[in-house]
């Protein structure tokens, strides 16, 4: 699957600390190769139409949405702060 992702979520990433970025890669590796994998924790968010979440780690999460049969990457940080989007 191809990931695409926005500027915002580039800047939210470089923010975070060097652990949990590496930890990062290794679940976009997981989520390009099969996207429903458990180990992602994906969550369809009720709040917001066609947008879902899945874990970097227990605290820090991704928001993505698909478009066409891309994925958009447009948010990442702690849990308590990354769904008031």
């Amino acid at each position: 699957m191809t990931v695409h992702k926005t500027r915002e979520f580039n800047d939210g990433l470089e923010g975070l600390p060097f652990k949990i970025r590496k930890l990062y890669k290794k679940q976009e590796v997981i989520f390009k190769r099969n996207w429903l994998d458990p180990r992602l924790h994906i969550k369809r968010l009720k709040e917001f139409s066609g947008v879902y979440s899945f874990r970097v780690t227990r605290r820090y999460r991704v928001l993505f949405y698909f478009s066409n049969l891309d994925a958009v990457f447009f948010s990442i940080g702690h849990r308590k702060d990354i769904y008031n989007i």
